[in-house]
């Protein structure tokens, strides 16, 4: 396990808050990272796809690196923008 691993580990074992913040970025992280993959493999720059969504580069910059409070219906926008179909699950 990686020191930083054993770190993360360690300060969730001891802090409830720093825990639950964790699992909460982690998810929007992965959201984003998610959507940032989407549009590479649909062959799309940042420009490209917002232009399809009308609008700013910036906008999809923000998504796909700070994924919070993200609203259903942009994911289901942008999924079809890149002409994907959104899936939601809840596990």
């Amino acid at each position: 396990m990686s020191d930083l691993k054993q770190y993360v580990a360690r300060r969730k074992k001891q802090d409830k808050e720093f825990a639950e913040g964790y699992e909460e970025g982690y998810e929007q992280l992965k959201i984003g990272v998610m959507l940032r993959q989407a549009r590479e493999s649909a062959g799309l720059t940042q420009e490209e796809l917002a232009l399809r969504l009308n609008t700013r580069k910036t906008a999809i910059s923000r998504i796909e690196n700070h994924a919070e409070d993200i609203k259903l219906s942009t994911l289901e926008r942008v999924a079809a923008a890149l002409g994907k179909q959104l899936r939601l699950q809840i596990s």
